[in-house]
């Protein structure tokens, strides 16, 4: 398998400059993840398919769907692409490489827990902020157009709100100087985090079923749907931090009266 995998980065390295690889591969790449694993949450939607998961009764509308996507390709390409370029050289003065031998999977898997405990940190205070009275108005209210989400909604957000919090996403890669091999594969587990988290299904082999903490869809769906002042469940992976602020309280509450507690959590 590493003999495979450093045949295949040698390849890259071979054709590509490090430039290309670290801006337009890294945003091809983002781009077939995102819209591959986002993509089939729209049509289950649309085709009323494995309805039983779904985490509400309510569909969006195809007219919906579509302002969606097409809003997304806008602010992929005006935001996120120019922001990737920009980022390049960045990364580059604080580390970043490209060469072989590929990071031992001991370095990655540390840097990549790393990356998920301080990204979660980040977005858990800047997310709350955005649900401030002023922020929410004018920045954080595009991304909550959608009380029902799906898959691809995860990235739907004012650009102001994309840089903001994009900003928990690089920190942590833009202060360990990873190896590119690195930055993607943080990259692809994020986007399939943050597209599993809004995909408006609980299925019986989500992730938060066996893995402590883990918000998931559930979590995040109940964030949506609640107004916006008293909606909590602020964090993006893991919810120990709206655990430790009591920003879930509402959810557990909801959560604990379904299985008959009666009461709150």
């Amino acid at each position: 398998m590493a003999s495979l995998l450093e045949s295949g980065w040698q390849f890259l390295t071979t054709h590509f400059s490090e430039f290309q690889l670290a801006s337009v591969a890294t945003f091809l790449l983002h781009e077939s993840v995102f819209f591959l694993s986002g993509i089939p949450f729209m049509v289950l939607e649309r085709a009323g398919l494995l309805s039983k998961y779904k985490i509400q009764g309510k569909n969006n509308t195809m007219d919906a769907q579509e302002k969606c996507v097409l809003r997304l390709i806008l602010y992929h390409f005006c935001v996120n692409f120019p922001v990737m370029i920009v980022s390049y050289p960045i990364f580059r003065s604080m580390g970043m490489r490209i060469t072989l031998p590929l990071p031992p999977w001991k370095v990655v898997l540390s840097q990549i827990v790393f990356y998920f405990i301080l990204e979660d940190f980040i977005f858990y205070w800047g997310h709350r902020v955005l649900h401030t009275k002023w922020l929410y108005k004018h920045v954080h209210s595009v991304h909550h157009e959608y009380a029902t989400p799906f898959g691809l909604t995860s990235e739907y957000a004012h650009p102001a709100e994309i840089l903001f919090l994009g900003f928990a996403t690089i920190l942590g890669p833009a202060l360990t100087g990873p190896h590119l091999f690195t930055l993607w594969l943080w990259m692809v587990l994020r986007v399939l985090e943050t597209v599993e988290a809004h995909c408006g299904y609980h299925f019986p082999w989500s992730l938060s079923n066996y893995i402590p903490f883990y918000g998931g869809a559930d979590f995040h769906d109940y964030h949506h749907r609640v107004l916006y002042t008293k909606s909590g469940n602020y964090s993006s992976t893991f919810t120990y931090m709206d655990w430790l602020f009591g920003t879930d309280k509402g959810y557990r509450a909801g959560k604990a009266a379904l299985n008959g507690e009666g009461k709150q959590a």
